[in-house]
């Protein structure tokens, strides 16, 4: 009987040693970024995209919950506008953003989630003329999960979750700027 408890002991402790191990192998940090070209030029571009109240039109999450409850804060465009977000959908959640700084090729937020869980990502949305005509526009966000939380990043490609959004969005964003 004590070889049988010996044994499920040292497996038990291995587990946790694993467990352990995987905590500080895994990293901690995530970032999503993805890219279009949009047939107008970067002012105008610039001067609709730093406008979140624009998201909602061309931004893929306001869209998934019709019930949505949006709130704002201060003078969209400028910095520190707060565009804020309730919804009972886990894959909208409760959550801001923040306009942190704006200049003539970027404009940078802070994202908030409160739930489904919470957490503080870094977005930022980047423009390149690539012609008087042209503009590159780079939309992405980072983060960091903190141990042991981290090894949700084992079983969950953020990449993968949320760049299918960011492509909806850009292409969306595409379409309203090209259209105007």
């Amino acid at each position: 009987m004590s070889k049988i408890l010996k044994a499920i002991g040292l497996i038990a402790l291995l587990a946790i040693l694993v467990v352990v191990v995987l905590i500080f192998m895994t990293p901690s940090d995530y970032k999503v970024e993805r890219q279009i070209t949009i047939d107008k030029p970067k002012a105008d571009v610039l001067s609709y995209a730093r406008l979140l109240k624009n998201q909602n039109d061309w931004g893929p999450w306001v869209k998934k919950d019709p019930a949505i409850i949006l709130n704002y804060q201060g003078t969209d465009g400028e910095v520190g506008f707060v565009s804020s977000w309730e919804s009972k959908m886990e894959e909208v959640g409760v959550g801001e953003q923040e306009i942190k700084k704006i200049s003539d090729s970027q404009i940078d937020t802070e994202l908030r989630f409160k739930t489904p869980f919470e957490s503080t990502c870094q977005a930022y949305m980047i423009l390149d003329e690539v012609s008087p005509s042209q503009t590159k526009v780079k939309w992405g966000f980072s983060g960091s999960m903190p141990k042991p939380m981290n090894l949700m990043l084992l079983m969950m490609d953020m990449d993968k979750e949320v760049g299918k959004d960011f492509d909806q969005g850009l292409n969306n964003l595409k379409t309203i700027l090209e259209k105007q």
